[in-house]
């Protein structure tokens, strides 16, 4: 039996932040705040993944707490990362190490409820075929989520805590994709940010 993933492109949600900019006093879950489609800002960001692909799996801080639920019940596979406040990049190597065997990996982040599933599958295609990092553009302007190919898995298991993926960006040829998606820009940062939508 092949690890679960095997030649496909998969998905994986960094859903395991504190979000200390949102609310410092750690009371409140970004994550689990309502947009203004009505959706919790993780499960928005969840769906879009899981509308594109057939697996998603979700890096959360604990399997049992309240985002891990939510994400748990939309059918995402689950991996607890507790080292994940040392940076992104340890959640993101979390779950590579659950799909080391996928064809490749599009990486989204549970802050950002308005990216379309249309993007994420623009993404995966490129991937499947052949491209090796692939981002978004919107209006000339990269945002998330970034996609990356098989042949990159060792350098990505080796990313330092803070530099998450960017590094990689930096020193590799990306494939752009256009995209007509205001959603690659807008993230959750502030309590504020909820009452705005992408655009």
């Amino acid at each position: 039996m092949h690890s679960q993933g095997h030649d496909q492109i998969v998905g994986i949600l960094l859903a395991a932040g504190k979000g200390v900019r949102f609310d410092p006093s750690g009371t409140q879950n970004k994550l689990l705040q309502t947009t203004m489609s009505g959706e919790k800002v993780v499960v928005a960001a969840a769906t879009a993944l899981l509308s594109a692909l057939p697996l998603v799996t979700a890096v959360v801080r604990d399997v049992n707490d309240a985002v891990a639920v939510e994400l748990s019940n939309l059918g995402c596979q689950l991996v607890a990362c507790p080292g994940a406040d040392q940076g992104m990049g340890i959640s993101l190597v979390c779950a590579l190490k659950q799909n080391r065997h996928a064809a490749g990996w599009v990486i989204g982040l549970g802050d950002m409820p308005g990216v379309q599933t249309a993007t994420i599958a623009a993404l995966a295609n490129e991937l499947r075929n052949g491209a090796d990092i692939v981002v978004p553009f919107y209006k000339g302007a990269r945002g998330n989520p970034v996609g990356f190919g098989a042949k990159h898995i060792s350098e990505l298991l080796l990313l330092a805590a803070d530099q998450g993926a960017r590094a990689l960006l930096k020193s590799h040829p990306l494939t752009r994709v256009e995209v007509n998606d205001p959603g690659i820009h807008y993230d959750i940062d502030t309590s504020a940010d909820l009452g705005s939508s992408a655009g």
